[in-house]
């Protein structure tokens, strides 16, 4: 569906410091949220922003020449899963820090139509296929494959309902939306919604804490199913060694940048409404309590968990074999002038185009050598689940 064109009146200005491209509120709109993200111990949202940043490296410059002035700048916003595509970052002058948002939040109840898969199921169990061979091969030792499904909404989406609904959906209140706006052409007036359950890296102080998730399983509404679930992805060799390579990489990036650093040996079980997760919860004390949350975000970024490993191989592969994630597999998140903040994996999410009515959502899982192409597709269909859950759709995809 073609799209109208949002006119968006930006000039260049120093902030913090720098030249950076500050926008001006086109004609007619109204000042609202650009970003929020709730989560189990407080939501932090962002109104109108003064700069926007299509890099994260330059609203890292912003940050430290804010400090370096005085000027107090926090950043929110997406970083993309392509290092080489744009990101979409905003600078604001002040965040709202509040509790998590509130449970009891409705699912949608607007018809939703599904209008493609991309690629289909056949052909992504066929991806799933040859990525395993050239594992096998020893190419990589994982690699995560995704695909998306796109969606047509009958009546306008209000993304505040979208974002609450994911937020009632599961325990821990997580939910999220960023305006995808600074990313530039095929990003103007989109918005990417979600409710992620992994927390790339969060930063207190001189605390650092990251809980990567990596082996899941679906959920079931029978009780003694959904238990023997949780049980056999305890007790699944494959998803302990998925989930290690992730635990891994990320010990490895930590290690040198904390005088302390706490990995536990064995992942706990973790759950979201709709799977199961093997979660390892990781915490250190940073060296240079001056590094931001985005820094380090940054030098996480991509995690096994939704890239592989060797990364670069890995994400080679990914580029080779995929139509392009956009933000999905990125990063959403916020970091303050003191350079506290939280990233978090935009998985679980989806992006709402422009006319409120055209939305894309995601999946994927990862792939080692001991994979099976259709339970790898199955694994998929189960965690578009948060999102069609949220949009009153759950059985979209049956």
């Amino acid at each position: 569906m073609a799209c109208a064109t949002l006119t968006v009146s930006t000039r260049r200005a120093i902030v913090g410091g720098i030249a950076v491209t500050v926008i001006a509120k086109p004609p007619g709109s109204v000042a609202g949220v650009s970003f929020h993200l709730s989560r189990p111990h407080g939501s932090v949202r962002a109104g109108v922003p003064v700069a926007q940043f299509s890099s994260a490296s330059d609203a890292v410059d912003a940050i430290a020449a804010g400090r370096a002035t005085g000027r107090r700048i926090a950043v929110v916003g997406a970083l993309s899963f392509d290092a080489a595509a744009p990101d979409a970052l905003v600078a604001v002058g002040a965040l709202e820090h509040g509790g998590p948002s509130e449970s009891g939040a409705e699912p949608l109840s607007v018809p939703v139509t599904l209008t493609a898969s991309v690629p289909t199921p056949e052909v992504h169990r066929a991806r799933v296929a040859a990525v395993i061979d050239r594992i096998t091969a020893g190419e990589a030792d994982k690699v995560v494959l995704a695909r998306s499904i796109e969606m047509l909404a009958g009546t306008d989406v209000d993304i505040d309902a979208v974002v609450a609904a994911l937020a009632a959906g599961n325990h821990e209140h997580n939910g999220f939306r960023v305006d995808l706006t600074p990313a530039g052409t095929g990003f103007v007036g989109h918005t990417l919604v979600g409710a992620s359950p992994e927390s790339l890296v969060r930063k207190t102080g001189d605390r650092v804490t990251c809980r990567p998730y990596a082996g899941s399983a679906p959920r079931s509404n029978d009780p003694d199913v959904d238990a023997a679930r949780a049980a056999a992805l305890l007790a699944s060799a494959k998803d302990h060694y998925e989930h290690q390579i992730v635990v891994a990489y990320l010990t490895s990036v930590l290690a040198p940048l904390c005088t302390t650093l706490s990995v536990p040996e064995e992942p706990i079980l973790l759950s979201t409404g709709e799977m199961w997760h093997l979660a390892t919860p990781i915490e250190g004390v940073l060296r240079d309590p001056d590094a931001t949350s985005l820094d380090l975000a940054m030098q996480l970024h991509p995690t096994p968990a939704i890239c592989g490993t060797p990364t670069v191989a890995a994400r080679t592969m990914i580029l080779e074999t995929e139509e392009p994630r956009g933000f999905y597999a990125g990063a959403v998140g916020w970091c303050d002038t003191d350079g506290d903040g939280e990233w978090m994996v935009s998985i679980r999410c989806a992006e709402v185009f422009e006319d409120r009515r055209t939305i894309r959502a995601w999946s994927g899982g990862g792939i080692v050598e001991q994979s099976d192409p259709a339970e790898e597709l199955a694994e998929t269909s189960a965690k578009f689940a948060t999102v069609l859950r949220a949009l009153g759709c759950p059985d979209l995809l049956t």
